[in-house]
């Protein structure tokens, strides 16, 4: 029997590779991808697989960018910062805090590699500041002949727009530069709100914060909102006995416990839910903004999420709301939308449109296959971009049609590695 050497997060794909590397710098990895040609294989290079797809398995050689980490430099002047690729965001934000800078934007968790987050396109929300890919202005990769080039909107600016978020098909990023902005503080402001007020206040409520997003509870008519604005200060932070009573024991521990029932007694689901979104309580805080933007995710699911049209917003989620209530599907984890601006990397879910996100998620060992299928068909329906990161059944030929820029992306693909040497089945699927 082959060795699994690794997994995802949430358990969804396992590799077993014919053999592994761990380069500690660009010089290794480019000797890795010569010596894997030698041999005929493909080369992924895996993070902390946090991806739900399977992204970043492989059959050949997988590279681990464990040695691969560390600030290489920092440029207050131009307002950069190069990392390199297997840097956890969770270090490099710790570092750039250290020289008072910080990230402009970021997703809610900070435990992925830098490569691994920008690669799959991770997001947080935001009126004018984008997903991290849009954060970031330059690119070291080794290409498939090993060659080491680096990528920016001035030097190979087709390579840069293709593999920003470019799932690892167009070489292995080494290092990234990104545009950081003097470290700032966030005054956090989270508070329930009906349902279909939230519908109705969303133009206030997107327009009037730096970052606005909820959480709506399947099976009721409540959410948790979350606003997050820059503040002069002072910080507050949340008292260390309030930390652990919301962000570990009550998110984690609890919601953990919680699940484990429901997934055993799903008729249960809908009373649960009510009691949960109903115990919730306003808290408001101010803090460093990395600490703000990311929080501890524990709890062990799978999740589909897709980028649709901000305009069509109100629409898809009355319409998932009917699903749920229809009664088919007992859904336990709440249904996360978030928010981008518009940005100009090919292959990000923001691509040339305002973007709302929709997250839906599952407790991992529950079945989640026809409750993602009957939502994925609405969110499709819409012309909705799958997270490349998070399941979805999308192909080439729907991918096509939603991403103006994906034919030149894949040109540029053409000439970089002709061979496929960074190819998998999950890049055969949505690339062709």
């Amino acid at each position: 029997m082959t060795d699994v050497l690794w997994h995802t997060w949430a358990d969804t794909h396992r590799a077993s590779p014919r053999r592994t590397a761990t380069p500690d710098d660009t010089d290794a990895v480019a000797a890795a991808v010569l010596s894997a040609a030698e041999e005929d294989l493909r080369v992924r290079m895996v993070g902390t697989g946090h991806s739900f797809t399977d992204v970043a398995i492989t059959d050949g050689l997988l590279l681990s960018p464990t040695a691969l980490t560390g600030l290489r430099s920092l440029d207050p002047e131009a307002g950069t910062a190069t990392v390199a690729a297997g840097t956890p965001l969770c270090d490099f934000n710790d570092v750039l805090a250290g020289h008072g800078r910080a990230l402009a934007n970021m997703g809610d968790i900070a435990v992925q590699t830098v490569s691994g987050a920008v690669q799959t396109g991770t997001h947080g929300t935001g009126r004018d500041a984008g997903g991290l890919a849009s954060q970031v202005v330059g690119m070291e990769m080794v290409l498939a002949d090993g060659s080491v080039v680096e990528c920016s909107a001035d030097h190979e600016p087709d390579l840069f727009h293709a593999a920003r978020v470019g799932l690892g098909a167009f070489g292995v990023v080494t290092a990234l530069t990104f545009a950081v902005r003097p470290a700032f503080l966030l005054h956090a402001r989270e508070e329930p709100m009906p349902f279909d007020e939230v519908l109705e206040r969303l133009p206030e409520l997107r327009a009037g914060n730096d970052h606005f997003e909820f959480f709506w509870f399947p099976h009721t008519g409540n959410t948790n909102t979350k606003r997050n604005n820059i503040a002069e200060g002072p910080a507050r932070p949340l008292s260390p006995f309030k930390a652990w009573l919301d962000d570990d024991f009550l998110s984690n521990r609890l919601f953990e416990g919680i699940n484990r029932v429901c997934r055993r007694f799903p008729s249960m689901i809908p009373t649960v839910n009510q009691i949960s979104s109903r115990a919730l309580s306003a808290r408001s805080y101010t803090d460093v903004s990395h600490k703000v933007f990311a929080s501890v995710r524990d709890v062990r699911f799978v999740e589909m999420e897709y980028a649709i049209p901000v305009e069509h917003t109100v629409d898809v989620l009355r319409e998932i709301r009917s699903i749920v209530d229809r009664g088919d599907h007992r859904v336990s984890f709440p249904v996360e939308v978030r928010f981008a601006p518009a940005d100009d990397v090919w292959t990000s879910t923001a691509y040339g449109r305002e973007t709302a996100y929709v997250a839906v998620h599952m407790y991992k060992g529950t079945p989640h296959e026809s409750y993602f299928a009957d939502l994925e068909a609405v969110l499709t329906s819409v012309g909705g971009r799958p997270h490349w990161g998070k399941l979805h059944t999308r192909d080439r030929s729907y991918l096509e049609g939603v991403y103006p820029r994906l034919g030149d992306a894949l040109a540029v693909r053409e000439r970089v590695d002709p061979h496929r040497r960074f190819g998998n089945a999950y890049l055969d699927r949505v690339f062709g």
